[in-house]
């Protein structure tokens, strides 16, 4: 999904500037002739009163619109009014945001996926513990431990990192969230351009974040120090209300292919070695 975001912003992006472009560079060539020709005609109407100068009789074809110019002017006319959105694309900006964050959540579940398998020998440690029913059966993880202490303990750095992982995975995660949920409301949307219209500015230079503790995506302004918010707890009239229980967002992640090939699901055996494994 992240790349299908980022191929449509491009091409978003590409075409307002085409747009706009085109118009400019299409009537800058019209006016270019429209001068020439001006130029020409007053300079006839000097030189015929006056009977002091004379042209070669062919700079009136310097002056001519071409058809091809007359057509890329029409088209280009055409797609303007059509097309171009002289406030900018605040749903552009808002995936171009999301896409952003998905970029720092891979990030973060890179280094998360690395901490979990440095930590895996734990998940090794807690089956065979689990599976021991008998004191020889005991004796024999006990003899595991022994032999393997050293690489079974897990430091404190790898720790770390993985607490840290995980904190930006679901912050990253929300922001993309929230930022996808508003650009896909065409209430959103609409409320925004409306403010940016009001703002007399563009998306492209307003400053849009989202805030966990107000429960909101807000954008402000440079022509203004106003805000203007969509809620996402489904307290305002656009309705867009996110917001889940714990229960629900480990629900949705037992359903995940991350969890369903993850290590604490599969096993450790069948995990890290593709042994061992149980069709589930």
């Amino acid at each position: 999904m992240k790349k299908t975001l980022l191929s449509l912003l491009v091409l978003s992006s590409v075409a307002q500037s085409s747009e706009y472009d085109a118009l400019l560079d299409s009537s800058t060539a019209i006016v270019d002739q429209i001068n020439t020709g001006i130029l020409l005609v007053g300079a006839g109407m000097e030189y015929a009163n006056q009977g002091d100068a004379l042209s070669d009789g062919t700079l009136s074809t310097t002056a001519h619109i071409q058809e091809a110019q007359v057509q890329a002017y029409n088209t280009a006319l055409t797609n303007f009014a059509t097309n171009y959105q002289p406030y900018g694309d605040v749903k552009a900006v808002l995936e171009s945001k999301a896409v952003a964050e998905l970029e720092l959540m891979d990030d973060a579940i890179d280094t998360f996926t690395e901490a979990v398998v440095n930590m895996s020998t734990a998940i090794q440690v807690a089956e065979k513990v689990e599976e021991a029913s008998t004191p020889d059966q005991e004796a024999e993880v006990q003899t595991f431990v022994v032999d393997n202490v050293e690489v079974l303990q897990i430091e404190q750095e790898t720790v770390d990192t993985y607490n840290q992982s995980v904190d930006d995975i679901e912050t990253h995660a929300n922001n993309a969230s929230a930022y996808l949920a508003v650009a896909n409301s065409e209430e959103a949307v609409a409320f925004l351009e409306q403010g940016i219209e009001n703002a007399n500015t563009t998306a492209e230079q307003t400053n849009i974040f989202y805030d966990a503790n107000a429960q909101w995506v807000s954008m402000g302004y440079p022509t203004t120090r106003n805000l203007t918010a969509v809620f996402l707890n489904g307290t305002d009239g656009i309705g867009l209300d996110l917001y889940v229980t714990e229960t629900d967002v480990l629900a949705a992640g037992s359903e995940s292919e991350f969890f369903q090939t993850g290590p604490t699901q599969l096993g450790y055996s069948c995990f890290m070695y593709g042994t061992e494994c149980v069709e589930l």
